[in-house]
């Protein structure tokens, strides 16, 4: 199959340099990655991108904004007090 792509300048070069940095052409580099993408239908992550996944959001400028939960918040009495006086 014949698929045209019309790309921005700045992605063709972007994926121009990764291939060659591959030591591969352009096709062969664009081919990897849809048979890649198309590979990872219906499947979860591996364990290692979890894990790279999870350093990302633990670097994320929110998380560094966000105020600490206080100790009362996270104590056990605190998180079940709700559930138990329910089930009165």
């Amino acid at each position: 199959m014949v698929i045209k792509l019309e790309l921005k300048p700045e992605v063709e070069a972007r994926l121009v340099a990764k291939a060659t940095a591959q030591g591969v052409s352009i096709e062969t580099y664009l081919e990897s990655l849809i048979e890649e993408l198309t590979d990872q239908e219906g499947k979860t992550l591996a364990e290692n991108d979890w894990h790279s996944i999870l350093d990302e959001l633990g670097k994320s400028p929110s998380l560094t904004q966000a105020q600490p939960l206080s100790d009362d918040a996270i104590c056990r009495e605190s998180i079940y007090r709700e559930r138990e006086d329910s089930q009165l």
